[in-house]
């Protein structure tokens, strides 16, 4: 299996040579695991949703990763309310809508499925079952084949998210059988109790895994959001942040909402001295087709 090399070590007289591609900043609005107790700034609603991954796109977000709520604020895969979301985003702003085959430790394998029928540009596919949290995460091999399959029927591009190093080999399998085309999409997730904890120890060897045409996200949770992502961004990866990850702006400071995260991402992109991926470059680098 080919090794990515070592990520370089920037300083002064590298920094130019070093830094050549834009960073997509992916926005998570809502997740599976946020609640109201947690932060009022929390969207549930279509509506709301909507109206955050705009402003999430405003700040310079072109990728949305989103979960689906019904009415009482619970993870839903009702495919009306997913419907009805996926519209109004679309109406809100270009962003490139990915949405997540998870949904909740309580949702089944089917309904997770039958989420694919929403045909949306890019989904998630985890390729393994694990602890998450006080649930499990159920992924089956004979599930993630057909859900892989399915994605490549309707022409789905799948981002594998990577929760433990042991993920990585099991997605190279998906591509060995046929059932993943390359260059392949991972999101290292990071901090998930169950899964590798946040570290940039972690990163660099996961990294160090991955094909070397593949294309990354860092995604970590809680209070190492901004902090990997910097080591991601200097690494030439791409970030992930939203209320999904991190309620927080600053220790003790909730965030009023997902666009000042997503602004807090690209200030720290800015000041490593990488631009902001618009839709068009996402989409032209991740091989994602036009609607």
């Amino acid at each position: 299996m080919a090794r990515r090399p070592p990520p370089p070590v920037l300083s002064p007289h590298n920094r130019k040579a070093v830094i050549v591609n834009p960073v997509t900043i992916t926005v998570g609005p809502t997740g599976a695991q946020t609640t109201r107790e947690m932060t009022p700034y929390l969207p549930i609603t279509p509506e709301t949703i909507a109206a955050e991954v705009t402003s999430g796109y405003a700040a310079g977000a072109s990728v949305v990763s989103i979960h689906f709520r019904d009415a009482d604020g619970r993870p839903t895969a009702d495919l009306d309310i997913a419907r009805r979301t996926v519209d109004l985003i679309h109406e809100g702003s270009p962003i490139l809508v990915q949405v997540s085959s998870g949904v909740s430790t309580d949702a089944t394998l089917e309904e997770r499925l039958a989420l694919m029928e929403l045909r949306p540009r890019m989904a998630t596919l985890s390729p393994c079952s694990m602890t998450f949290g006080s649930g499990e995460f159920r992924n089956p091999p004979e599930f993630v084949r057909r859900l892989a399959g399915r994605m490549g029927e309707l022409g789905i591009k799948p981002e594998l998210e990577i929760y433990d190093t042991g993920h990585v080999a099991a997605a190279l399998r998906l591509q060995e059988e046929g059932l993943l085309e390359g260059p392949l999409q991972f999101g290292i997730v990071m901090g998930v109790p169950g899964g590798m904890a946040a570290s940039v120890d972690n990163l660099v060897h996961t990294v160090r895994l991955l094909p070397p045409d593949a294309v990354w996200q860092v995604i970590a949770v809680g209070r190492h959001n901004f902090e990997l992502a910097a080591a991601a961004i200097a690494m030439g990866g791409n970030v992930r942040t939203g209320l999904e990850d991190n309620i927080y702006l600053s220790k003790g400071e909730l965030a009023p909402g997902n666009g000042p995260l997503v602004a807090r991402m690209t200030e720290i992109a800015s000041a490593i001295g990488r631009p902001v991926a618009t839709v068009e470059e996402t989409r032209a680098r991740l091989g994602v087709q036009a609607s």
